[in-house]
C-alpha cells in the first residue's frame, strides 16, 4: 500500500488558463472554491495530502520581462490562507504550505503553524524552500539571493531555530485548571534563546501546543543539499527523477541519508512526482498524450520561460537549434532540475529538443486507462521500493475528477492506497504504513 498526493505547482494559482476544459478559468482566478471542492475530492479518494507550492515572484528572466507571465497568467495569491478554508471543507486530508525559509523569520513561521496546527485540527504541512531567483530576495530587501548550497545551510539552522521554539511549551505545560485557576504551568514553558550562525530568536511561542506539536515537514530539494535538509527534518519527500532505477537509487539514497541522521527510512515518506494520462480506452489515452505532446512541441516560447525561471539565465539569448548550452557550475536556481536537462542533452542535442522533450512532473510515463495505469504504478513502486506518488497535473474540475473518481478507485480495488482514515491527524495517517 503506498500514499498519494497532489502537488499544486503554480499553488493559489491560475491552472488551465487558454485550455479547452479550463472550465471558468476567468472566475477561478483568486476564488478559493476550485482548491476547496478539489481538497473534498481528493479526501474522498482517500489522498494523504494536497501540496501548495508558491513563488514570490512575476517572473521576468525570460527576455528581460513580464511579457510571458503575465500574458498566460503566471500569479500566485499567498497559499496560507487557503489552508483553513480547506480544512473548514474536509475531514481528514492534510494540507502543506509552502514558506521560503529565507524570507521567514523563524518566530514568525512558528507561530503562524502552530495557530494553523489548531485552525485544521492538526492537519496542517509546512513545505520548505529555500527560493531561486535573485528577484525573490530582492523583494524582501536582498540585493541578491544567497548562493545555492548557503541556502540550504540557513534553511538546516532555521529548522532547528522553528523546531526549539515548537519545543518551548514541554507536553503537559498546558493545564486548563478552571477550578485551581491555572491555565499554563509557567515552569514547564521554556525560552528558546537559539542562537546560530544566520538566526537568532529568544521565545517561547505565546501560543499553545498544536495538535500535532510539530507540523508534518515537506521538502522537494533534488540536490546533494536539498537532500540533505530533506534527512534531517521532512515528514515526507518529492521526488522528481526519471525512470524507475532513477527512483530506486533517490529512495534508497534517501535511507541511507535518514539512518545517518539517526532516523529510520520510514520516518519521512518519499512520493514520487507523475502526470497520469487517462482515457476510457488505451488508444484514446494514447491519442490524448500525442495531443498534449503535439501542444507541447508547439509553445517553444514557454518552455523557454521555464528554463529560465528554473536557471536564472535567459534562455531566449541561446539558439534552439544549437547544442543545449553547458550550464554546470553556472546556475544558482534549480540546481537537480537543471541537472536532468543537462543529462537529456547528452549526444549533442539541441535546445529545442531538450527543451520540448522533457517535463519535470513525470518519474515514469503513465498512459492509459485508470486499470492500465493503476497496475503500472503498482508496479514501478513495488521496484522503486518508494512510499508513493505525488499527481503533478495542472488541476481542473476535468482532471481532478479524472485521479480522484476514475484512477483512485481502481488503484483502492487493488488494495494499493488506503480505503479510509485511521486517524484525525495527519502526521499519524502519514505515518501509518
Amino acid at each position: 500500500m503506498f500514499h498519494m498526493g497532489w502537488f499544486l505547482g503554480y499553488g493559489f494559482g491560475v491552472y488551465g488558463w487558454g485550455g479547452q476544459w479550463s472550465g471558468n478559468a476567468s472566475r477561478d482566478v483568486a476564488n478559493p472554491e476550485l482548491f476547496i471542492g478539489m481538497g473534498q475530492a481528493l479526501e474522498n479518494a482517500g489522498f494523504d495530502y494536497m501540496m501548495l507550492e508558491d513563488s514570490s515572484v512575476l517572473p521576468d528572466i525570460y527576455q528581460g520581462s513580464f511579457r510571458h507571465s503575465a500574458r498566460t497568467g503566471v500569479i500566485r495569491m499567498d497559499p496560507i490562507p487557503m489552508i483553513p478554508l480547506i480544512a473548514r471543507a474536509t475531514r481528514h486530508i492534510g494540507v502543506i504550505g509552502t514558506i521560503a525559509t529565507p524570507f521567514y523569520p523563524p518566530f514568525l513561521a512558528a507561530r503562524l503553524f502552530t495557530t494553523l496546527d489548531h485552525l485544521t485540527g492538526g492537519r496542517v504541512g509546512i513545505n520548505l524552500v529555500t527560493a531561486s531567483p535573485h528577484a525573490a530576495a530582492q523583494n524582501y530587501g536582498h540585493e541578491e539571493h544567497f548562493e545555492h548550497d548557503e541556502r540550504y545551510a540557513m534553511a538546516d539552522e532555521w529548522m532547528q531555530a522553528v523546531s526549539a521554539l515548537w519545543e518551548t511549551w514541554e507536553e503537559d505545560a498546558l493545564q486548563l485548571d478552571e477550578q485551581a485557576g491555572v491555565f499554563a504551568d509557567h515552569t514547564k514553558i521554556h525560552r528558546a534563546d537559539f542562537h546560530g550562525k544566520y538566526y537568532k530568536t529568544r521565545g517561547p511561542l505565546n501560543t499553545v501546543p498544536g495538535p500535532q506539536r510539530r507540523p508534518v515537514v515537506c521538502q522537494a530539494g533534488g540536490s546533494p543539499a536539498g537532500r540533505e535538509l530533506a534527512a534531517a527534518h521532512a515528514d515526507t519527500i518529492v521526488a522528481a527523477v526519471v525512470g524507475v532505477e532513477a527512483m530506486k537509487e533517490f529512495r534508497d539514497d534517501m535511507s541511507r541519508r535518514l539512518i545517518a541522521h539517526g532516523r529510520k527510512p520510514q520516518d519521512a515518506k518519499v512520493l514520487f512526482l507523475v502526470n497520469p494520462v487517462l482515457a476510457d480506452t488505451e488508444e484514446d489515452a494514447r491519442a490524448k498524450q500525442e495531443r498534449a505532446m503535439t501542444a507541447r512541441q508547439n509553445n517553444l516560447e514557454g518552455a523557454l520561460a521555464g528554463l529560465s525561471y528554473l536557471s536564472g539565465k535567459d534562455f531566449s539569448q541561446f539558439d534552439p537549434d544549437a547544442p543545449f548550452p553547458d550550464l554546470t557550475g553556472k546556475v544558482n536556481g534549480h540546481q537537480s532540475s537543471m541537472k536532468d536537462y543537462q543529462n537529456a542533452a547528452a549526444g549533442g542535442k539541441t535546445l529545442r529538443e531538450v527543451a520540448l522533450g522533457r517535463q519535470v512532473v513525470e518519474s515514469i510515463p503513465l498512459v492509459g486507462t485508470p486499470a492500465s495505469v493503476a497496475a503500472q504504478m503498482g508496479e514501478a513502486m513495488e521496484h522503486a521500493g518508494g512510499d508513493g506518488f505525488l499527481i503533478g497535473t495542472p488541476p481542473t474540475r476535468k482532471s481532478i475528477a479524472e485521479i480522484a473518481d476514475g484512477l483512485a478507485p481502481e488503484l483502492r480495488r487493488r488494495g494499493l492506497i488506503r480505503s479510509g482514515y485511521s486517524y484525525d491527524r495527519f502526521r499519524d495517517n502519514l505515518l501509518e504504513f
